[in-house]
């Protein structure tokens, strides 16, 4: 049946940046689906893991600060989910930061740390869970990537910048590992009413600016992203590589 090839039960799905939002969307999606999951925070993900034992599926919690850790230390954190739940099979490179400022105040500071959480990471760990996966014969990576990784935003360099290479290292990555089994891909959100958009929905004149051009006439949530974050995870996306997909309400192609 169709529906089987959606199923993840067996498999062990790591998301970073699990603690609420899209991170925590994703997981409880996971879970449903078959998944037992791996929580990878700066602080420990206590809720999330309650909602996904309540699915009756296993947790293993990482206490990591992306910005701040070594690629030894991703890579420990890797293992530690083999060690922990016995393999992996799915990660998701879901952690991210935004820092907003005029181009030219913009801090040197706020660059670094950006670019350290939003590519950095994304690098180190999707290159340490594709050593285990070929090693294993196969598994699957998918990395958020954003409206801006095909604009160029405002007040938000590094954020933009980390996103276009985001879309890229997808791609280069795809290219390597398709024909070993290994399915890379993205999921580009649109505007999510999360934490990182809160200052812009406080503003009235940008929300509406934003809403005005939504074709689907409002902001997205955690939930309308979880069907995708299932099918990338899933067989059902085996012959799926290098792909960067929009859940946007319909925003590039106003």
């Amino acid at each position: 049946m169709i529906l089987d090839s959606f199923r993840l039960d067996g498999k062990v799905a790591l998301v970073t940046g699990s603690s609420r939002g899209l991170g925590q969307g994703a997981a409880l999606a996971f879970a449903e689906a078959g998944a037992d999951i791996a929580l990878l925070d700066r602080t420990h993900a206590d809720e999330t893991a309650a909602k996904v034992q309540a699915l009756g599926r296993r947790t293993h919690m990482i206490e990591l600060d992306l910005i701040a850790a070594t690629p030894t230390e991703m890579d420990a954190a890797i293992q530690s989910v083999v060690d922990e739940l016995g393999r992996i099979d799915v990660l998701v490179n879901n952690a991210g930061i935004i820092r907003r400022a005029p181009l030219l105040e913009h801090p040197a500071s706020d660059w670094d740390d950006v670019l350290a959480i939003n590519l950095d990471a994304v690098f180190h760990l999707s290159q340490s869970a594709a050593r285990r996966y070929v090693a294993q014969g196969g598994g699957k990576i998918i990395n958020i990537a954003s409206m801006l990784a095909f604009q160029g935003g405002i007040l938000v360099p590094g954020y933009a910048a980390s996103k276009h290479a985001v879309a890229g290292i997808t791609k280069s990555f795809a290219n390597e590992l398709a024909a070993r089994g290994v399915n890379v891909n993205a999921i580009a959100p649109g505007y999510m009413a999360t934490d990182n958009t809160a200052p812009i929905r406080a503003d009235e004149a940008r929300e509406k600016s934003i809403l005005d051009r939504i074709p689907a006439g409002r902001w997205g949530t955690p939930a309308d992203l979880q069907g995708t974050f299932v099918f990338l995870a899933s067989p059902a996306s085996d012959y799926l590589n290098g792909a960067i997909i929009p859940v946007d309400g319909g925003w590039l192609v106003r």
